[in-house]
Order: structure tokens, then C-alpha cells, then sequence
């Protein structure tokens, strides 16, 4: 049976992981839809304001209070639900937590719609009255994103306590689905393409709360309500709002960063929130395909590696996971830097999305793209602390990292406008990196220096296969794109992208081979072993 529920919970795992990917996938789809209907116009920096402005509120509290504090303690009631008194305890928690999200997001929502018209020229110099009016229009149309998207996540922390994840990772894709579908549907009957978008956004928050309803129900619990004083004084809402407490700091450190960070785009010029959200979104999909899916293969092994606390092999095994994303993410830095005009023009060039956009969105993606190794890094080395039971070092470095995001970004944003901006976020993920391993240090328990000097060293020899592979890409990009000249953009700018990406790979397998590479031979063998 032991092994039956192992299997049942990796295929789970992998389930939920295809599910992700065909989700960032949608979302780089979005955000293509957008560019060829807004490119990177006023109008599309108002939706991507509009937009951030309630999903800041979601990230704040809906994901970290359900994350953190509510699917804890809703397991621990689930333990005590096989007898009728400890069923009728864990249905008045959700109960009184279904209130209580209801209650806090509408208030939300109803303040939020009040003072939009006072918050949005915080993000604007110099804004027209109509613009001012569009951004505060569309903000008020997904203002109330807020409050579906907050019941979802609701939804998902009892779904993902009884070990049910597929419909939660099933939503984001509908999400996405719908908003593309009402952007191409509703543009001809509203007065813009960004008001179509954002109903869209608000339609697909609902689609997202009443697809996981079903699954609710169908495993015997209800979704109703309590008085105010019933939710606030139950004891399982009590222990949520202590426990999300403390980490609200870090989250709104990090949210006041992206609130900051938007102002100064939106100030810096026309098109720079936009060309930040698109060169952010082709990031976050190469961290999604490639890093993120090593790490996820190799972070079980560290986590019992830590239970058992083996710390000779959990420095080996955390070695070899920072090795593997410096051999996965800096030949893609260096891919990306050399094709990144044409990549950009092959995902969103059309329409509205001009050559100018195309310039705008690479100024931003170069500075982000720097940064990849430092991202993906940080999402291995953050876990080694929690599987020690160490929450607030990964916090501290998060906040430090933010505070000196904020700090380049207003000195760079004047000289640099959107790259200045992107810059930053690089410099600040380097610095989260290089905080992360001093507070590790502290640990006792991982070899920090062996570690350090390990992925330099390993970083310098993939930089320099890296330079060896991008050489024969250089030199012979020009022409192979001339060759696929004058056809659609797909046969133009993918082909040539292929053939090219072909090449660097080729070259940098044969690097491989050649020096007897260990690190691909370990990354083939864990992805070997997850498929089996």
C-alpha cells in the first residue's frame, strides 16, 4: 500500500507539474493576445496598473494565508473528522473561514472601488484626464477579481488539504483560456480592447471559484456561512490569523516592491509597464520549463536528506542541484541575449506590437534575463532553511533583496527607463543569493563555502562553454534569418529560432561529452528516475 500511495502521489505531482506548464504556457498565450491588441501603448499600461493594483491584495493575503495558515490547520481538523463531533468542528472552521474571506475581500473591494480615482495618479507623470479615467475605469472592473479570486484560493486550501490538486491546477488554465477568448470576443463592443480583457479577468476569477466548488461537495463538505462573531472567535480562524501574522511582513515587503516598481514605470514613460509585464512573462516561462522543473525533481531528495539529518549528503545533493540549474540556466542566458529580438518578435509581434515595442520589451529583457541564474538559484537554496525549520532567514534576505530593489531602480530608472528597472530586480535577486548563503552560514549545519565556491567555479566553466556555444549562433544568425525572410512570422522568426537553438545545443552537448561533463549525467539520471 506504502508503495501504491507513493505512486499515486508522484503521478499526482506530475499531473499537477503538466498542468503548471500548459498554464504558463496560456499565460505567455495572454500576454501575446494582449500585445497584439494593445502592444505597448498608454492603453496597455493602464490595464497592466489596472490589473496589478487587485493582484497585489490576492497576493497578500488570499495565497499567503492559505499556503501558510489555513491548509495547516485544516488537516489538523481533518484528523479529528471521523467522529461526528470532530466532522461537525472541521465544518463550522470552514464555515467560519468562508465568512471570514467573504467579509474581509468585500470590504476590500467596496474601499478599494472608492478610492481608485485617489490611488491611480500615484502611477502616472503627467497623464492626460483620459487615461486617468481608463485606468481607474478598468481597476473598478477587476476590483472585484479580488474577492472571487480570494474564495478560489479558498476553495483550492480545502482541495489541496484532502490531497486533491488537479482542479485547482486546472484553473489557471481556464483562466487564461477566458480571458484570451473575451479579449478576441468582446473588443468588438466595447469602447477598447483593455475594457474586453478586463472583464474577461473578472469572468474567468469566477469560472476559477465555481470549477473547484463541485469537488467540494462531492467530498461531503459544504460551503456556507457563520455570524461575523462566530468566524472571528472560532478557534481554527483564530490560529490562521496568528499564523499568517509574522509573514505578512516579508509578503508586503515584496508587494510594496512590485507597487514601487510599477510607479516608476509608469512615470519612466508610454509602453514601460508593458514592456516589463511582457519581458517578466517570457521569463517566468523559461524558469517554469527548465529550472523550476529540475529543482522540483531534486528537492524531495533534499528535504528528507534534512529530515534524516544526513548534512554530508544534503550538501552533496544541494551541490548538485545548484550545478544543475547553473548548467540549465546560463547557456539559456546566453541564448536568450543574443536571439532575444527575435524571440520577443516570434511571441508577440503583430498588430499593435510594433518594432518599436519589439525595442522597448528587449531593453527590459536583457536585464531580466541577466538575472535567471540568481531566480532559480534562490528557489533552491530557500527551501535548504525550511526543511530546517528556519522561516525567517529566507524572509530577511527577501526583505533586504527588496529594499535594494527599490533603491537601484530609483537610481537606474532615470538614465535606464524599463531596463533600469529590470536591472534592478537582477542586481536585487544577485543580493538575495548572496544573503541567503551568509544566513545559511549561520545554519551550523550546511557547508556554505564549499558550496559558494563550487557553483563559481561551475558558473565560470558554463559561461565559458556558453561562449564557445554562442559563437557559431553569432556569427551565422543573420543569415539564416535572411533565408526565411518575407514569410509569416511564425516560418520567419520560429525556424531560424530553432535551427539556431539547434546549434547552440549541439555545440554545448558536444562541450559536454567532451570534458566528461558529471552534472548532465546526474540531471539525465534524476529526470530518468522521476519517469519511472
Amino acid at each position: 500500500m506504502k508503495i501504491s500511495g507513493k505512486k499515486s502521489l508522484l503521478a499526482a505531482g506530475a499531473r499537477l507539474s503538466i498542468l503548471t506548464l500548459v498554464s504558463r504556457i496560456l499565460g505567455l498565450v495572454r500576454e501575446s493576445t494582449k500585445a497584439a491588441f494593445l502592444g505597448t501603448t498608454a492603453l496597455a499600461d493602464a490595464f497592466g496598473i489596472a490589473f496589478m493594483i487587485p493582484n497585489l491584495f490576492r497576493r497578500l493575503f488570499a495565497e499567503n494565508s492559505i499556503s501558510v495558515a489555513f491548509i495547516p490547520t485544516f488537516k489538523a481538523y481533518l484528523e479529528t473528522s471521523g467522529t461526528p463531533e470532530g466532522k461537525s468542528e472541521t465544518q463550522a472552521f470552514i464555515n467560519a473561514t468562508c465568512t471570514l474571506v467573504s467579509f474581509l475581500t468585500v470590504m476590500v473591494v467596496i474601499l478599494g472601488i472608492c478610492l481608485t480615482p485617489f490611488i491611480i495618479p500615484f502611477f502616472y507623470k503627467d497623464a492626460g484626464e483620459s487615461i486617468l479615467k481608463e485606468t481607474t475605469l478598468l481597476t473598478r472592473i477587476m476590483f472585484p477579481y479580488l474577492f472571487v479570486i480570494s474564495v478560489a484560493a479558498f476553495f483550492q486550501g480545502i482541495l489541496n488539504g484532502l490531497k486533491i490538486f488537479s482542479p485547482s491546477g486546472f484553473t489557471p488554465i481556464l483562466f487564461n483560456l477566458i480571458v484570451i477568448g473575451s479579449t478576441y470576443l468582446l473588443s468588438p463592443f466595447t469602447a477598447n480592447p483593455a475594457r474586453a480583457m478586463a472583464i474577461g479577468v473578472l469572468g474567468g476569477g469566477i469560472v476559477q471559484a465555481l470549477f473547484q466548488l463541485p469537488f467540494i461537495l462531492k467530498n461531503n463538505w459544504k460551503i456556507s456561512f457563520s455570524s461575523l462573531k462566530a468566524a472571528f472567535t472560532n478557534p481554527g480562524t483564530r490560529k490562521v490569523i496568528r499564523l499568517i501574522g509574522p509573514t505578512i511582513i516579508g509578503m508586503a515587503a515584496y508587494q510594496l516592491n512590485d507597487v514601487v516598481s510599477t510607479a516608476l514605470a509608469g512615470n519612466a514613460g508610454t509602453g514601460v509597464v508593458a514592456s516589463l509585464q511582457y519581458s517578466l512573462r517570457l521569463q517566468e516561462l523559461i524558469l517554469g520549463i527548465f529550472a523550476v522543473s529540475i529543482g522540483t525533481v531534486i528537492l524531495p531528495d533534499l528535504s528528507g536528506l534534512a529530515k534524516q539529518q544526513k548534512w554530508e549528503q544534503f550538501n552533496t545533493m544541494l551541490i548538485q542541484a545548484v550545478r544543475i540549474i547553473a548548467l540549465i540556466t546560463i547557456p539559456i542566458t546566453f541564448f536568450s541575449l543574443i536571439t532575444g529580438s527575435h524571440i520577443i518578435s516570434l511571441v508577440y509581434k503583430s498588430n499593435n506590437f510594433t518594432d518599436e515595442s519589439v525595442q522597448l520589451t528587449l531593453e527590459a529583457f536583457n536585464c531580466h534575463i541577466a538575472g535567471l541564474l540568481f531566480i532559480a538559484v534562490n528557489r533552491i537554496i530557500s527551501p535548504a532553511f525550511y526543511a530546517q525549520g528556519n522561516t525567517k532567514s529566507p524572509t530577511l534576505a527577501g526583505i533586504i533583496g527588496f529594499a535594494i530593489n527599490i533603491i537601484c531602480a530609483l537610481i537606474l530608472v532615470t538614465p535606464f527607463a524599463g531596463g533600469g528597472i529590470a536591472l534592478a530586480l537582477t542586481i536585487a535577486s544577485a543580493a538575495n543569493t548572496i544573503f541567503l548563503f551568509i544566513f545559511l552560514a549561520k545554519t551550523g549545519t550546511v557547508a556554505v563555502n564549499r558550496i559558494a565556491v563550487d557553483m563559481i567555479l561551475y558558473a565560470v566553466k558554463m559561461i565559458l562553454f556558453s561562449l564557445v556555444a554562442s559563437l557559431p549562433v553569432y556569427l551565422l544568425q543573420d543569415k539564416l534569418f535572411s533565408l526565411f525572410a518575407g514569410h509569416n512570422r511564425i516560418v520567419a522568426e520560429g525556424i531560424p529560432l530553432i535551427l539556431n537553438a539547434s546549434i547552440f545545443a549541439l555545440v554545448g552537448i558536444l562541450l559536454l561529452v567532451l570534458f566528461r561533463d558529471p552534472v548532465a549525467a546526474v540531471a539525465m539520471g534524476k529526470l530518468r528516475k522521476s519517469d519511472n
